[in-house]
């Protein structure tokens, strides 16, 4: 099975960079890269060797697992006395402290009191930015569904309706689809609930959400994306939604408005058009993060609307596109200071937008794989701002 090969092929290239990493292997709790690497997502911990063949045990469902997973191994969890003996003659093991609670390291550190742990969290986001041929095609199939949901938004955008109930029909759409809703992010102390219909001034509500565009929400407990504001003629509707598929997520928006947009919200649009062609066609191996991030500011500001740039004035994003896959804030990140060259086969989405409060959100996003001459699109879908 292709789900075999993948998992095999990437705990392989796991156990290499441990082996040079000078640690005998790598312990993993976190649901989402025990599904990396064994194809099944099951409450489990997994055990993968420097050398030798790894190791699944499972709380839940164990018979799930044992007919999902691509590892050979599957076993029950054991007592936790024995622990020990699953991890042999080890002594140096990696954990993903990004994203490990302080009590379960605490709980390792009591029954594997012989380890010294150390943090694998980079090697591993690493691996995992750079897709395979295979993964690729299922972001393809992601994109296609996705944009076959906002192919349809004309439809059923009227004036006068709430920005939740154009969020409720665009998720229907989706689920209709196939589309899992799970919007899985790896970063503390953020949320996603499948993406955010906006418009007008609500849109342009700033919030706790790391991006450019927060929204109001329907509540100090959900501070984000569609509120029960109603859409009103010449204001800007962002659109901004991800697709789940078998778990990989693309992520996309668009831009509508009954009327016309106000002129500097028109030539805010423009210029991340423009943007957004600068960054895809520099989505090549080997170009600094960083840089694509500085060059994108300067269109911007070359513009007059730095300051309005990737978020509200005083409260900017300083980023402009971010890996997606399995989780929606993978590596790389094209953000101020991450000094890091491209690699073939990364997966990003790019979104130059810009916040004008009282106004609204305006720009563009798509999803890209880095290619050898520039970024392959993924979401194959008009970017005209569509006025109906």
């Amino acid at each position: 099975m292709a789900i075999q090969q993948e998992c095999a092929h990437r705990i392989h290239q796991l156990q290499t960079k441990l082996e040079k990493q000078d640690v005998d292997g790598a312990l993993f709790a976190y649901p989402i890269d025990i599904y990396y690497f064994t194809g099944t997502r099951q409450n489990a911990l997994l055990w993968i060797p420097t050398t030798g063949e790894p190791l699944l045990v499972v709380r839940k469902s164990f018979s799930r697992a044992r007919a999902e997973s691509a590892v050979a191994d599957v076993r029950p969890f054991p007592p936790s006395r024995e622990l020990s003996s699953l991890l042999g003659t080890a002594r140096r093991v990696g954990l993903t402290f990004d994203v490990l609670p302080i009590q379960q390291l605490h709980f390792f550190n009591k029954v594997l009191p012989q380890i010294e742990f150390v943090d694998i969290s980079a090697v591993n986001r690493e691996l995992r930015s750079v897709k395979s041929a295979w993964e690729i095609e299922k972001m393809e199939q992601s994109a296609a569904r996705l944009c076959a949901v906002f192919a349809q938004i004309p439809e059923f955008l009227r004036p006068g309706m709430r920005e939740l109930d154009l969020s409720a029909e665009i998720e229907y759409r989706a689920r209709k689809q196939g589309c899992e809703g799970y919007v899985r992010m790896r970063a503390f102390s953020q949320e996603l609930f499948c993406g955010i219909a906006i418009s007008g001034a609500a849109g342009a509500q700033s919030g706790f959400f790391d991006g450019p565009a927060t929204g109001s929400g329907l509540s100090s407990a959900a501070a984000h994306g569609a509120s029960t504001a109603l859409i009103a003629r010449d204001e800007p509707i962002l659109v901004d939604y991800t697709g789940v598929f078998e778990g990989y997520i693309v992520d996309m928006t668009r831009m509508f408005v009954f009327g016309a947009l106000r002129p500097e919200l028109q030539k805010a649009f423009d210029v991340s058009l423009e943007i957004q062609d600068y960054l895809a066609e520099n989505l090549r191996p080997g170009q600094d993060c960083a840089e694509l991030f500085a060059g994108s500011v300067a269109l911007a500001e070359a513009a007059g609307l730095g300051s309005h740039f990737m978020g509200a004035p005083g409260e900017q994003a300083k980023f402009v596109g971010h890996g997606v896959g399995l989780e929606l804030d993978e590596l790389p990140i094209l953000a101020q200071g991450f000094q890091v060259p491209l690699q073939l086969g990364q997966t990003v989405a790019i979104e130059p937008k810009f916040n004008f409060p009282g106004k609204g959100v305006i720009g563009i996003e798509n999803t890209f794989a880095v290619g050898p001459k520039g970024g392959t699109r993924l979401t194959h879908l008009a970017d005209d701002l569509l006025r109906i």
